[in-house]
C-alpha cells in the first residue's frame, strides 16, 4: 500500500460518521417532521440499528412499506432535539418508524431485513457511529410483536459469530427527526461522503437501489 493510499484511509473516519446534514444543502431546517399517518389496515414497526439514515434508505425500497419516518424513541426526555440526542444524555435511540401493509409484507419479513441491514452484535455502535443513540433495538407495539421479535432474534443468532445485543423493549413516545433528516440518503447521496462510504455499500450488498 503506497503513502497516498494510507493518507486516504486515515482520512476516511472523518467522513464516515452520521451527523448533521451538509451545511451546503438548500433550505436546511431542523424543525421536526410531521408524525406519520397510520392508514386503516396498516401496522407499525419501530427499529433502531445505528444511524437512521441507513435503515431509512433500505426500508423505503421494500414492497409493503407504506412510509418511513426517521426519529427517536426509548428516552427519558420529552420532545428531544436532534442535538440533545446526539449528546447521548436523553436516552433515545435513533430509529425508523415504519408504517406497513401486513397483506404485502409481514413483521417477520421486516425483522429479517433488520438483521441484514446492520450489525446487531456491536453494543451502542455501528461502525464509526458510537453512543447509546446508535444502539440496536426493536421497540414492539404489542405482545405479538414482542414474541415475534424474540423468535426472530433467536433464529438470527446462528448467522453471527458474536452474540446479538439487540434490546427488545416496549414502544414508547416517538419523536420525528428534523425534516431534512427524512429520506436523507436519496436526497444527499451526491453531497455527503457518509452516504457514499457507509450507506451505499450497504445498499449494494443488499441488492437495493443506490
Amino acid at each position: 500500500m503506497n503513502r497516498l493510499s494510507l493518507v486516504i484511509l486515515a482520512a476516511l473516519p472523518i467522513f464516515v460518521a452520521c451527523g448533521k446534514p451538509e451545511s451546503a444543502a438548500p433550505a436546511v431546517t431542523m424543525e421536526p417532521a410531521p408524525p406519520p399517518e397510520i392508514p386503516a389496515g396498516t401496522a407499525t414497526a419501530t427499529l433502531g440499528g445505528g444511524c437512521y439514515w441507513c435503515l431509512d434508505a433500505a426500508y423505503r425500497q421494500l414492497d409493503g412499506i407504506v412510509s418511513v419516518t426517521s426519529g427517536f424513541m426509548g428516552g427519558h426526555v420529552a420532545d428531544p432535539t436532534y442535538e440533545k440526542v446526539c449528546e447521548g444524555d436523553t436516552g433515545h435511540a435513533e430509529v425508523v418508524h415504519l408504517v406497513f401493509d401486513p397483506q404485502r409484507i409481514s413483521y417477520e419479513r421486516i425483522l429479517a431485513w433488520f438483521w441484514e441491514i446492520h450489525d446487531p452484535t456491536t453494543l451502542n455502535r455501528q461502525g464509526n457511529d458510537v453512543g447509546t443513540q446508535y444502539r440496536s433495538a426493536i421497540f414492539h407495539h404489542d405482545e405479538e410483536q414482542r414474541k415475534t421479535a424474540e423468535s426472530s432474534k433467536a433464529a438470527a443468532a446462528a448467522a453471527f459469530d458474536d452474540p446479538i445485543v439487540t434490546e427488545i423493549t416496549p414502544a414508547s413516545a416517538f419523536y420525528p427527526a428534523p425534516v431534512d433528516h427524512q429520506d436523507y440518503y436519496f436526497r444527499n447521496k451526491s453531497r455527503n461522503p457518509y452516504c457514499r462510504f457507509v450507506i451505499e455499500p450497504k445498499l449494494r450488498k443488499l441488492k437495493l437501489d443506490h
